[in-house]
């Protein structure tokens, strides 16, 4: 073995012993969080991170970036294969893969192409965060100079690799140099000048690009660009099934001293790790309701300061340190002296959210900011009773009257008098439950979708029932909002009521009813097949049940209700019942489907005062009156609620109105016998 070889040996041997080291810290961070069972159904984990993590389907959303980041991405996967051949050569000159004898060409071929490609990526990038900056890339000193550094390493990296495959093709070298078509080319710089001078040029291009891979990959774990190598296993490690479905809390544990999040570790190590994930590409912020009017929220911020307190208080607590150890340690005490919330993220920023999952479905790595907002957001409610003063009359109000407003629990099913509706404990053979839900009992415009649909099933001749007063808010409000104790309440009398009546099926109006009680109720034993209107409605219009006859020739554009779409992947069944209506034309906002912004009521918001910016509900109203519609579509009673008012902010009543999905159907039904 050469002195060279020696040498190379033990710089690989002390930079892996590093690389390492710092791994084994960012590990020890994570411990710090609390426990989370992430490893059920590893195929449908594993299926996640083939098209998510390696198909890159999320970054290619946005093609121009995705196309770039994809590059990079193979290109480093298949290069990687180039940097073991890097590294073998160190050990042993003159080693390569041309042992693989068929597959050696086409293998080498694609490295040339691939590096082309990266490079074009990284010049791409570069371009990017100093000519052109997309406003949602944070383009300060530090942020720049990280990402700045990153793409001159793998620009670094690449053309050294290219000058090491030229030399050594011009050096005869077993490298597979007819099928390098981009380093052949290159070659012919190195033929003019002497044997010894290219082999000198070899070896300075193999040390440039051994040293780059290695101070690269040393670099990580100091930077936010450790996603590198966190985001597949993020995305192993992410949600399965209903995205937004939010983790319940044991409010009877005795040992608890306080719920929700105040500080970093209250969270779980993978919302932890969701911190040293985070790009800090900007795609939930630009996607984020509440940022694009001026609220004071920022997706990207709040995980990079869990992020940031990490990295400060994590290693005393891995240590062992606590608040009363730390005791003169000034340095020690300080950073137990600080939190989370207050230090870093504002009561402001939190209540801001609209919890419409825009941020989460933007992610490309699987980061769950909405989790880790409402944790904190428990805390603030449960322990320090700090929340917007509106809030205090929805909290009372849920526990009194088990609904957000003031409307007295006798009156809830007053929506059905004269329409024959049975309740459920006169008739307990009911195929389906018709769950009304707050704002179908009580808000008067949405009263009128309410009784639409239940028409509908009327004609239909379906076998139904409500519980009438036996009904009670299904705690989504409390639940968003942070107070899980009233949730909680809510949810166990509501799964009680069901199981007395063997409750199996549910048809609900609202999605914000159908997500809880699909997705959240099994954490209470409540577990039913529960559907919204708009799919049953499709149901009886494919099944002849219900045929639509009367033409309407007006002009629809549909608003997805973020709690069916994003939440439940619930797109096409309003589209296909408004398109089922004679006559009917159709549009499509420019936000719309999984791209489809806020109303601005999820989230509790529904029952807060918006001072701050320009109101959500507002802006989403311009854009769908940019359409010059007869009528803007819902199937969400807060979301109608929301539009309605925005119309009559814009003062356009009079030539647009606002209609649930079953009205618009209801509307086209024609004769088709009598109502009972």
């Amino acid at each position: 073995m050469t002195n060279t070889s020696v040498l190379f040996l033990v710089i690989l041997a002390l930079a892996i012993a590093f690389f390492l080291s710092s791994v084994r810290r960012v590990i020890s961070y994570l411990r710090i969080g609390k426990a989370d069972n992430r490893t059920d159904a590893p195929m449908e984990r594993m299926r996640n991170v083939l098209v998510i993590a390696f198909g890159q389907t999320k970054l290619l959303r946005e093609p121009l970036a995705g196309a770039m980041h994809f590059c990079i991405f193979w290109g480093f996967m298949v290069l990687l294969l180039a940097i073991l051949e890097t590294v073998g050569e160190g050990i042993v000159p003159g080693f390569s893969f041309s042992f693989l004898g068929p597959l050696y060409g086409p293998l080498v071929l694609v490295q040339d192409i691939l590096g082309l490609l990266v490079v074009a990526s990284a010049l791409l990038g570069l371009f990017r965060r100093y000519v052109k900056p997309p406003k949602r890339l944070d383009i300060s000193g530090h942020a720049r100079l990280d990402a700045t550094f990153i793409l001159a390493a793998i620009l670094c990296i690449m053309i050294s690799m290219f000058g090491q495959n030229a030399a050594g093709i011009a050096l005869a070298k077993p490298i597979g140099g007819e099928y390098r078509v981009i380093s052949s080319a290159l070659a012919q710089i190195f033929r003019s000048g002497t044997e010894a001078a290219t082999e000198s040029w070899f070896h300075a291009f193999w040390w440039t690009h051994i040293l780059a891979v290695l101070a690269f990959l040393n670099y990580l774990p100091y930077s936010k660009h450790f996603h590198i190598l966190s985001s597949i296993p993020n995305t192993f490690f992410a949600k399965l099934g209903a995205r937004g479905t939010l983790r319940s809390l044991n409010l009877q544990d005795e040992t608890a001293t306080k719920f929700g999040a105040s500080d970093v570790e209250d969270f779980t190590w993978k919302q932890l790790l969701d911190g040293y994930t985070c790009t800090e590409c900007g795609r939930c912020t630009a996607a984020c309701p509440a940022a694009a009017t001026g609220k004071p929220l920022s997706p990207k911020k709040i995980i990079v300061d869990i992020r940031k307190r990490t990295m400060e208080k994590a290693p005393l607590l891995a240590a062992g340190m606590t608040a009363e150890k730390a005791g003169t340690d000034g340095a020690a005490a300080a950073v137990f002296g600080k939190s989370l919330i207050g230090d870093y993220i504002t009561d402001d920023e939190l209540w801001a959210c609209t919890t419409c999952m825009a941020c989460v479905q933007e992610c490309p790595v699987m980061i769950e900011h909405v989790d880790s907002i409402v944790d904190m957001r428990r805390y603030l409610v449960l322990n320090e009773s700090r929340f917007p003063k509106e809030l205090q009359a929805t909290f009372e109000n849920l526990e009194r009257n088990f609904t957000p407003w003031a409307f007295s629990h006798a009156t809830r099913a007053d929506w059905a008098d004269g329409l024959a509706i049975p309740r459920l404990a006169d008739n307990p053979s009911a195929e389906v439950l018709f769950w009304v839900g707050c704002a179908g009992a009580y808000d008067a415009r949405y009263r009128k979708v309410t009784q639409s649909f239940a028409k509908l099933m009327q004609i239909a001749k379906i076998n139904f029932a409500i519980l009438g007063t036996e009904e009670k808010c299904t705690g989504d409000p409390a639940r968003r909002a942070g107070n899980e104790y009233v949730a909680q309440s809510l949810m166990t009398e509501n799964v009680a009521t069901m199981q007395k009546y063997n409750v199996k099926a549910i048809v609900t109006t609202c999605p914000h009813c159908f997500n809880t009680l699909k997705n959240e109720y099994p954490q209470f034993g409540g577990t039913y097949e529960v559907i919204h209107h708009t799919d049953f409605i499709v149901g009886l219009i494919d099944s002849g049940k219900i045929r639509l006859t009367r033409e309407n020739r007006a002009k629809v554009v549909y608003h997805d209700s973020c709690y069916l779409g994003r939440y439940n992947d619930v797109y096409d069944q309003p589209r296909r019942a408004i398109e089922a209506i004679p006559g009917i034309s159709t549009s499509e906002m420019p936000r719309s489907r999984d791209k489809g912004f806020c109303c601005g009521a999820g989230g509790a918001r529904m029952f807060m005062e918006e001072t701050i910016g320009k109101r959500v509900n507002i802006e989403r109203t311009e854009e769908a009156l940019a359409q010059n519609p007869d009528v803007i579509g819902t199937a969400c009673p807060f979301c109608m609620t929301m539009l309605t008012d925005g119309v009559k902010e814009k003062a356009a009543t009079e030539s647009v109105k606002v209609k649930d999905v079953a009205e618009l159907v209801m509307d086209a039904i024609g004769e088709q016998g009598p109502v009972p």
